[in-house]
């Protein structure tokens, strides 16, 4: 029988893309399902590293990819919501997260995938409300995920006549490193280990592979989907390398270890599937399921040895941005409001230097364009959100307390001052979307634009520094220093718009070169008001 290798081939790599689509569009219509609070569960429940495991499982099967979880936790302690243990313990869990998939696809409901397609798709395109159409991209992604299933079933079936093919699988049975590299190869290529796995059950489901072949290529796929967190970490933060380094070292430790147990391991398989009557495609999400809990079980007390070890294999400081506050101690407000109100300053001291380390990194990028610069600066703007709305709370508590007049006095001025450092953070941001638009649509700014942004960038920063220092000090003459500047970064926008107008009015500047130049001038003269604001308040002119 001569084989239509076209056909086998659009077949399987149309399926794989059905796959890889629906996987992605049902987890997608699940983390939308569940709210869009990844991230506040992240950060609310590891609180140590079983809770990270706990959370790590449950954030997998929401969204569908261990290395979606992976990129979220890497953020999470590039923030310092998350320490690298407790981080560890969520790559743990979203290891056994992601074995959902496997389960899902052991029920072969191949012949109801395209009914559920349809109300999968009507839900989407006949329902206004919003959760019904996320629901519908769950149903229409589960659908897709068999159809695509299916379609890469037909495309392999004709392998077995494939005499090389029969080689190669007879190959793998005796030789387990060649059936893991072979996993680990695919993988890689197909970016997905739910992809490569499903493949797997097909092939096993066809008799296209014996499960000593198997179980190998399933170890190689489970080493296959850290490439994936290897490839986001390139040239990311010192935090994000050592993330992507426990991911790879946990899963290369567990097949090692696997490997040389795989013969009780086969058994083990063996032993389950005549005890539960299993099909074929959940006999390999079993064997996948129990690599992934044991290699867990295993590993867990080694994870302050892991994150010693990846520390050591990685060394450097990593700028670290604490979303976190620091000073704001809730026992100090009924036994004296007097120092809680000092808690709270500080507090809001380390935010207002924060904002100063956002604007010299907006600075940064602007002259530079380090992508690192933009990433850090965003992630100082959430944090300063954040911090806004903790020291906020903490301020009304506070206000529920007998007050002195001059507690009372200190509280009126915290309350106005923290308001302003947050809107000196969405300033700053501002600016960084101006700087990536102005990259994106190739505009270019004259020589004299840039050092006229320049001069205005570093003396709204050291206003801003000086404001601090007022608010810190409590010093009336660095306050009226700071209302001086101000005044100065007020005249510099005016002169520096009219010259933009004569560059424009000489045909040097571009309209959408010099609205985004006049942009950035008007965000830094904001910046500029928010900084006497503070120096207002410290000079009582606002209390």
């Amino acid at each position: 029988m001569e084989l239509n290798w076209q056909e086998m081939l659009f077949t399987f790599f149309g399926g794989l893309g059905i796959f890889l689509f629906s996987i992605k569009f049902m987890g997608e219509g699940l983390q939308k399902s569940a709210g869009d609070k990844l991230r506040d569960i992240l950060d609310r429940f590891t609180t140590n590293p079983f809770m990270g495991v706990l959370v790590g499982i449950i954030v997998t099967i929401l969204i569908q990819s261990s290395s979606g979880t992976t990129v979220l936790v890497v953020g999470l302690v590039s923030a310092g919501f998350m320490t690298l243990r407790q981080a560890i313990g969520v790559i743990m869990g979203a290891n056994i997260g992601t074995t959902v998939t496997a389960f899902i696809i052991g029920f072969d409901v191949g012949a109801y995938a395209l009914p559920i397609m349809a109300l999968g798709a009507f839900a989407i395109f006949f329902f206004k409300n919003v959760r019904i159409h996320n629901i519908g991209e769950v149903i229409f992604g589960f659908g897709g995920l068999f159809l695509g299933l299916e379609l890469m079933g037909d495309g392999m079936k004709p392998l077995r006549e494939v005499q090389a093919f029969t080689d190669l699988t007879l190959e793998m049975s005796t030789n387990s490193i060649l059936g893991v590299v072979a996993g680990v190869v695919f993988t890689v290529i197909v970016q997905s280990s739910s992809a490569t796995i499903g493949i797997l059950q097909q092939l096993y489901a066809e008799n296209l592979v014996t499960l000593d072949a198997a179980l190998p290529v399933l170890f190689g796929d489970n080493i296959g989907t850290t490439i994936t967190a290897v490839l986001a970490s390139l040239g990311a933060s010192i935090v994000a390398r050592r993330a992507a380094a426990v991911h790879v070292l946990f899963n290369l430790v567990g097949t090692m270890i696997f490997l040389l147990f795989l013969v009780p391991f086969e058994a083990y398989v063996s032993w389950l599937t005549g005890i539960l009557g299993l099909e074929e495609k959940m006999q390999i999400a079993f064997a996948h399921g129990s690599f992934n809990v044991a290699n867990t079980i295993i590993q867990f007390p080694l994870i302050g040895v892991w994150a010693y070890l990846v520390t050591k294999l990685i060394p450097g400081e990593e700028l670290s941005i604490e979303y976190k506050p620091k000073h704001l101690d809730e026992n100090f407000i009924e036994q004296s409001p007097s120092i809680a109100i000092g808690q709270a300053k500080e507090e809001i001291l380390r935010m207002g230097n924060m904002s100063v380390q956002g604007l010299e990194l907006t600075y940064s990028y602007l002259k530079n364009r380090t992508k690192r610069d933009a990433e850090l600066t965003l992630q100082i703007e959430e944090a300063l959100n954040n911090l806004d709305h903790k020291i906020t709370d903490y301020l009304v508590k506070i206000s529920s307390q007998s007050l002195s007049p001059q507690d009372s006095t200190r509280h009126n001025m915290l309350m106005n001052t923290v308001r302003d450092i947050e809107r000196i953070g969405d300033h700053f941001e501002n600016i960084i979307e101006l700087i990536q638009y102005q990259e994106s649509h190739k505009l270019v700014l004259t020589d004299d634009a840039i050092e006229d942004v320049s001069e205005m960038f570093e003396l709204t920063i050291d206003t801003v520094m000086k404001a601090m220092k007022a608010l810190d000090e409590n010093s009336a003459e660095i306050a009226r220093e700071v209302a001086e500047q101000e005044n100065i970064i007020d005249k510099m926008e005016r002169k520096f718009r009219k010259n933009h107008i004569n560059r424009l009015n000489e045909g040097r500047c571009t309209g959408q070169a010099g609205i985004m130049f006049v942009d950035i001038l008007s965000n830094l003269e904001r910046i500029g008001d928010h900084s006497v604001n503070i120096a207002e308040a410290v000079l009582g002119k606002r209390v």
